[in-house]
Order: C-alpha cells, then sequence, then structure tokens
C-alpha cells in the first residue's frame, strides 16, 4: 500500500472520528439545550438544521483537507429555491451530507434505523428529519413538510447503488410528487473511484482520491391532470425517472471521458 493510501485511510478515519463526535455533541449537548432555550417546535428544528448544514460544510472541508476526497457541485444554486422535492441516486453513503450541506433548512426522509443508531438519533431528532418506518406517516410527513416551504431530498431507490448495476427507483419519490402536486428537482451524483457503497466497510481504502461529483439537473413536471389511477401513474413516473437518471449519468461518464481524453 502506497504512503498516500495509507495517509488517506488515515484521514478517513480521524473524518469518521469527527463525524461520530459531532453526532454525539449534537444529542448530548446541542438538542437538550434547545429543548430547554426555545419552546417553538418549528424554531428548534430551523435551529438544528442550520447548524447541521454548517457542520457538514465544516466536515466536507475536513476530508478535502485531509486528501480524503475532492467534489465539484455544478448548478447548486438551484437548489437555493424554497419548497423543492430534491430526488438524488445514491452511489456512496456520504451523499446525503453533499446535500444537506447546500441547501438552506431542508429536511431528509431518512431510514429508520438512523433515529435509534448513537451517534446518528440526536442530529436527526433534533432536526425533525422524516423516519420510513411507516409509509402512510411519511407521505403525510412529506406533505406537511413541503406545506411549509421546506425542501425535502429523498433517495428513491430505498439503499445505495450498487456499482456497475443501473439505477432503479422505488415509487416513493414518484407518489409523493403525484400526491402533492410537486415538480421533482433531480440531482446527479457521481462517486469515483466508488467508495463506501452498500456493504463495503469504511477502511476499504480507494486507489485514489475519490471525487464526488453533483449535478442538479432540470425541474420535471409532473402529469397530475391523467385520469389514470395514482398507483399507475406512480409507476410510470417511477419508470421515467429511472430512465431519466440513467440516461443523465451516462451522459455525465461521456462528457468526463472526453474531457480526460483531450486533457
Amino acid at each position: 500500500m502506497t504512503l498516500d493510501r495509507w495517509w488517506r485511510g488515515l484521514g478517513t478515519a480521524l473524518s469518521f472520528i469527527a463525524f461520530g463526535i459531532g453526532g454525539l455533541f449534537i444529542g448530548l449537548v446541542v438538542a437538550p439545550l434547545l429543548s430547554v432555550c426555545v419552546r417553538d417546535d418549528e424554531r428548534r428544528q430551523y435551529l438544528a438544521r442550520c447548524l447541521i448544514q454548517r457542520g457538514f460544510r465544516a466536515f466536507i472541508a475536513l476530508m478535502q483537507g485531509l486528501g480524503v476526497l475532492d467534489y465539484r457541485f455544478e448548478r447548486q444554486e438551484r437548489l437555493q429555491r424554497p419548497g423543492l422535492l430534491v430526488l438524488a441516486n445514491h452511489p456512496s453513503l456520504i451523499d446525503v451530507i453533499f446535500l444537506l450541506a447546500h441547501m438552506p433548512h431542508a429536511d431528509c426522509i431518512v431510514k429508520g434505523r438512523l433515529a435509534s443508531n448513537p451517534f446518528t438519533r440526536g442530529p436527526v431528532r433534533a432536526a425533525g428529519y422524516i423516519t420510513n418506518d411507516e409509509p402512510e406517516a411519511v407521505l403525510e410527513a412529506a406533505r406537511e413538510s413541503l406545506r411549509k416551504g421546506n425542501s425535502l431530498i429523498l433517495f428513491p431507490e430505498g439503499t445505495r447503488t450498487t456499482p456497475q448495476r443501473p439505477i432503479k427507483f422505488r415509487r416513493g419519490g414518484a407518489n409523493i410528487a403525484l400526491r402533492t402536486g410537486t415538480a421533482i428537482t433531480p440531482v446527479l451524483i457521481r462517486c469515483t473511484p466508488t467508495t463506501l457503497t452498500k456493504g463495503e466497510p469504511w477502511y476499504h481504502i480507494p486507489a485514489s482520491r475519490v471525487r464526488m461529483e453533483l449535478r442538479v439537473l432540470d425541474d420535471l413536471p409532473i402529469n397530475d391532470d391523467n385520469q389514470q389511477p395514482t398507483g399507475q401513474l406512480a409507476r410510470q413516473l417511477t419508470h421515467r425517472l429511472s430512465d431519466h437518471f440513467n440516461r443523465e449519468l451516462e451522459q455525465l461518464h461521456h462528457e468526463r471521458d472526453t474531457r480526460r481524453s483531450v486533457d
């Protein structure tokens, strides 16, 4: 193993330690202080989300500074608009960190087990993020969050993307879009070389520095005037979204390969 790879391994370990300490600090110190000092629930969640956004920005800067990764975020200014329904593919464990770090007061649908994990339950509960334990409750919570003007982040694959396989979405994102009448803001994410994929431990350090590439695509309007049943519309929209992401991801690969060959 090269010296560079050893150093990136150490940097990865330090980054995860910092993440764990930050999560515990929010859960054990910040959340109780907010509960005592701020009586209004929405105000308390707003402050917690602002803190998480700044914390994730610092975390990304730490990973960059340690040489663990670099990133490029195209058209991120489009995420500053309120009331967005952001759907993204999910190639790596840290995707959500980049989205939450670059979106003001964003809400997020997370796996239920994160609300019980000692390192993540504090931030999840303090920020009032939506857990996916009960599908019907998720839909109502998403509707209420969007009604308040929050932006909502969702990974419709339901789990991290398997490398070298096409993206295949589940119907959760389409159902929320159709039942709330909200256009979809797609975010395409590419991670090269792959890291922190499903089932891959953090200590599997890739041969070269990781590069995260995120691109905000044009909004996709939904057709909610169609007389077909919502379930059928959701299936059609889900298929359309999967095709759209796979096509755009292939285009992104082609652009990067072309640029690399020119350089």
